[in-house]
């Protein structure tokens, strides 16, 4: 039997991203408490994405939201990452606030921040050891959150993934 590589990459891909999943999961988090929703989006549901991203241009005029969305397109598949914003009880100040009874509801942990930018590193890392190519957008992760992607998340990133011969993610034109 002979698999062309063409013939396949699509569901490589997707194992991929699945396994970024895995990673965003089992990266560390503050007190151990997981905070995050994770979720792989294909086919439609990347079409959607960018359609509600094509409509933030719309609201906003801001370019990254035209350029982004029409980047995802040439993703095989999108990570969503997303977490949950609660205090962690330390009383650390990081949030800018003496204690955790002190912070506005709408200021985040400081906590819920940096455990999403871990998930996110270990997710890309992952995907740089199985030679896919990523980029971590706050732009689509503005349109998933927008679409309730992961039910009560505030803050969401979006990492779409591609195996093509040159990164559809990185000479984007502005």
């Amino acid at each position: 039997m002979i698999i062309n590589e063409r013939d396949s990459r699509v569901e490589r891909v997707i194992a991929v991203g699945r396994q970024m999943l895995t990673a965003a999961r089992t990266a560390p988090k503050a007190k151990g408490l997981d905070l995050l929703e994770c979720c792989l989006l294909t086919g439609d549901d990347i079409v959607r994405l960018s359609e509600e991203m094509a409509r933030l241009y719309d609201e906003t005029g801001r370019p990254v939201f035209k350029r982004d969305g029409v980047n995802i397109l040439k993703a095989d598949c999108v990570v969503i990452i997303a977490t949950h914003i609660r205090p962690m009880g330390l009383n650390c100040g990081h949030c800018g606030f003496p204690t955790c009874g002190d912070k506005p509801a709408q200021i985040p942990c400081a906590f819920n921040p940096t455990d999403i930018g871990i998930a996110l590193g270990s997710a890309v890392a992952t995907a740089a050891d199985l030679r896919v190519d990523t980029r971590v957008m706050y732009s689509a992760g503005i349109a998933a959150q927008r679409l309730n992607l992961l039910d009560g998340c505030a803050l969401y990133f979006a990492i779409p993934v591609s195996a093509s011969s040159k990164s559809p993610f990185f000479d984007r034109q502005p």
